[in-house]
């Protein structure tokens, strides 16, 4: 095995300064970067940054729109579809009120037949239209 790829400025490593980080390699790896799109995401990441230890950050719309050089509306958009993905979830201060206390929540499990999904070539042949030869279907024996 080779050892991975020196980085470009080595004696510049990053090392974490807080006991705790919320973003989670599945965000990446079960595409929830690329289905929730850049807005969502920016919203997500200033969230994991300003959360405290419970995951808990208390920043306003407003505020988080101009952190983000964005819209309230496009905030509102992204935080809707955060919450409505189940990565966020929200408690106003008071009843009716847009601004409040937001909890990152664990990335759900997607039940995703887009990742990680194998495919067979029965399967390949009959989205062309195509069936497989008389007698190789899947629960055909094998010859002897």
């Amino acid at each position: 095995m080779r050892p991975p790829p020196t980085p470009p400025r080595p004696e510049h490593l990053r090392r974490p300064r807080a006991g705790f980080g919320w973003l989670d390699d599945r965000l990446l790896h079960d595409r929830w970067l690329a289905d929730l799109g850049p807005e969502a995401v920016a919203v997500l990441v200033l969230l994991a940054v300003a959360a405290d230890r419970r995951g808990a950050s208390f920043y306003g719309r407003l505020r988080m729109a101009a952190a983000l050089g964005l819209d309230v509306a496009s905030v509102d958009r992204a935080l809707q579809q955060l919450v409505d993905s189940g990565l966020l979830a929200f408690r106003p201060w008071r009843p009716g009120q847009r601004d409040g206390v937001w909890q990152l929540l664990d990335v759900p499990v997607r039940d995703d037949s887009r990742i990680q999904r194998c495919v067979t070539a029965a399967d390949v042949l009959r989205r062309l239209g195509l069936a497989p030869p008389h007698g190789m279907g899947p629960d055909a024996a094998l010859p002897t």
